[in-house]
């Protein structure tokens, strides 16, 4: 819901419409965020054995850093909107994202329970916070801040990158559970672009070599829809809304800075797609609900 919010938020900008439609979005995703903000507090306060289970489970660790990220995306959408609000979120968003990924990343180092079997795609959840942090600290902070974050996003991002595809080459064939996580392969290019340009201040061979690498991705992961179309529903499917919103944002904003109608048609492609993904994973998610098939204790 952030990268849709922010997706529109640009959108609206860049060819200078007015439809609101992100201000509407923008409060249904900050109400949305505060309930389940809510929700998980009373879950770590009520049940907190659940929550220790879930700080030691070899995948679900790596969703913690999600909170992170939320706040980074805020930080990007209050940027014009209310700038206090905007360092206050990327404040916590970046303090966040540090200790996260420090503590996940030290259990990788010390571990004692990661097999091969874990590694997916979800793995990139604590890397690449890191490239969103420059896409609002340029504005906010010292560069050489976004710097240190850029650098460590984008190393990381090659090395598990290469972790992800040895294991699916060489490996047993990812849980119909996590399939849905492919779509997280080409989030951290498409990230990595909107920062480097941001930290650069325009496009060179790099940040090209990055966008189009992300949109190759999408073409890969899109050539696969046969198997994305066998699976049953399962709350992993959202991992198909924000990589799309990325690369949105990533196209419109290389619209933005050179221009060519190709990327302005692109965009307004993969925001259609972007919509309707986002209203049927809604649709989707109230019949799981109304069906009681979401919070029931997995096998």
């Amino acid at each position: 819901m952030s990268g849709f919010t922010l997706a529109c938020q640009r959108a609206e900008k860049i060819f200078k419409v007015s439809f609101e439609a992100s201000g509407y979005l923008l409060w249904a995703t900050e109400a949305l965020f505060a309930a389940v903000s809510v929700l998980y507090l009373l879950k770590v306060l009520l049940h907190t054995d659940k929550f220790r289970d879930e700080l030691r489970h070899p995948v679900r660790i790596h969703f913690f850093p999600l909170i992170a990220k939320i706040c980074l995306v805020n930080a990007i959408i209050f940027l014009t909107l209310n700038p206090t609000a905007a360092w206050y979120f990327w404040l916590a968003g970046t303090f966040l994202q540090l200790f996260f990924s420090i503590w996940i990343m030290s259990s990788w180092i010390n571990h004692t329970r990661y097999e091969v079997h874990h590694l997916n795609p979800a793995w990139f959840l604590p890397i690449v916070g890191f490239v969103m942090v420059p896409i609002a600290g340029v504005e906010l902070v010292d560069l050489e801040i976004s710097w240190f974050f850029f650098s460590i996003g984008v190393i990381f991002w090659i090395v598990l990158f290469s972790l992800i595809f040895n294991r699916v080459i060489f490996h047993n064939p990812i849980p119909d559970k996590l399939i849905p996580t492919f779509f997280i392969l080409f989030a951290p290019p498409a990230i990595a672009f909107i920062s480097y340009v941001k930290l650069t201040g325009g496009i060179d061979p790099f940040a090209r070599i990055l966008y189009y690498f992300s949109l190759f991705m999408f073409i890969l992961v899109l050539f696969q829809f046969g198997k994305f179309a066998r699976l049953k529903f399962y709350l992993s499917w959202w991992a198909y809304s924000f990589p799309l919103a990325a690369l949105t944002l990533a196209t419109l904003f290389m619209y933005h800075q050179n221009g060519q109608l190709f990327f302005a048609l692109l965009g307004v492609v993969l925001l259609a797609l972007l919509s309707g993904v986002m209203l049927f994973l809604a649709v989707r998610t109230w019949r799981a609900i109304a069906n009681g098939m979401i919070c029931v204790e997995e096998e």
